[in-house]
C-alpha cells in the first residue's frame, strides 16, 4: 500500500476513526485525465513534438471514449502511453504549472466547503484518482487534504517508459487499496465517507457507510436516489 499512497503537506484534526475518500476528476475539479494528458503534449520542449503529440492526442480522444466505456484498464494504459519519454523532472515542472493553470480555476466551490468539513469531522481525507500522482499531489495540498491513492508512471534512467506501477487505481481496484488504507490506518469503513461523480466509481461508493454522489452523471444519479445517497452539487 505504501508504493501508492502519499502524504500530502496538509494537516487534520486528530483521526475520527473514520476516512473521507474523494475521487478527483469531476468531483472536486471540472476537468479529466484527457485535459492533463493534453496540457502535458502541448507544453513538450519541442515545438514541433508539442503539435504533432497533440494532434495526435486530440485525434485519440474518439478511441479514448471508446474505450472508457468498454474497459477503464485499458483506456489508462492507452491514454498513459503518451508519456513515453518524458522525463521526470520536467513532468514535476508541468504538474505544478498543470495545477495553476487547469486545476485550480476549475476547482468546484463546494470543494472547499466539502473538505473543511472532514478536517472539522476529524476525518482522514484522501483524493483517490487514476490521474497520476504528481498531478494530483498540488491539488491535495491546495485542499488540505493529507493523503493520496494514484497511479504512478513507471521510469528507467528518470524517462517514462509509458506504462504504469502496478497496481492500477481503477474501478473495482479502487474499492482494495481504500479497505487497505483503512486497515493500515485502523479506521472505520462503515464509518467512512465516499464522494464520486461518476457511475463507474460505484464500487467505491458502496463500500463505505456514507457514500454520496457528487455533480452525478444520470445513471449514478438514479443509483444514489434508488439507494437514498445525498446528491450534493459542489458548483
Amino acid at each position: 500500500m505504501s508504493s501508492v499512497v502519499h502524504k500530502s503537506a496538509g494537516s487534520s484534526q486528530a483521526a475520527s476513526g473514520a476516512a473521507a475518500f474523494y475521487d478527483m476528476d469531476g468531483t472536486l475539479v471540472r476537468t479529466n485525465l484527457v485535459h492533463s494528458f493534453l496540457f502535458t503534449t502541448w507544453n513538450d520542449p519541442s515545438v514541433v513534438q508539442a503539435v504533432g503529440k497533440t494532434v495526435l492526442g486530440l485525434a485519440k480522444i474518439p478511441a479514448f471514449w471508446a474505450v472508457d466505456k468498454v474497459d477503464r484498464v485499458q483506456f489508462n494504459e492507452m491514454l498513459f502511453q503518451g508519456y513515453k519519454g518524458a522525463f521526470r523532472d520536467r513532468l514535476l515542472e508541468y504538474a505544478d504549472e498543470h495545477f495553476e493553470k487547469v486545476l485550480k480555476p476549475n476547482i468546484f466551490p463546494g470543494a472547499y466547503e466539502l473538505v473543511e468539513t472532514g478536517h472539522k469531522k476529524g476525518l482522514k481525507q484522501v483524493i483517490v484518482s487514476g490521474n497520476l500522482d504528481m498531478m494530483v499531489q498540488p491539488l491535495a495540498d491546495h485542499l488540505g487534504i493529507e493523503h493520496i491513492i494514484t497511479n504512478r508512471l513507471e521510469f528507467r534512467d528518470e524517462i517514462a517508459t509509458g506504462r504504469l506501477m502496478p497496481p492500477l487505481v481503477v474501478g473495482a481496484n479502487k474499492v482494495r487499496l481504500m479497505q487497505e488504507y483503512a486497515l493500515k490506518h485502523e479506521l472505520n469503513m462503515t464509518k467512512s465517507y465516499a464522494f464520486s461523480d461518476s457511475f463507474s466509481d460505484y464500487p467505491m461508493l458502496s463500500v463505505v457507510g456514507r457514500p454520496a454522489a457528487v455533480n452525478p452523471d444520470r445513471k449514478l444519479k438514479r443509483t444514489a436516489r434508488s439507494f437514498n445517497w445525498p446528491v450534493l452539487d459542489l458548483s
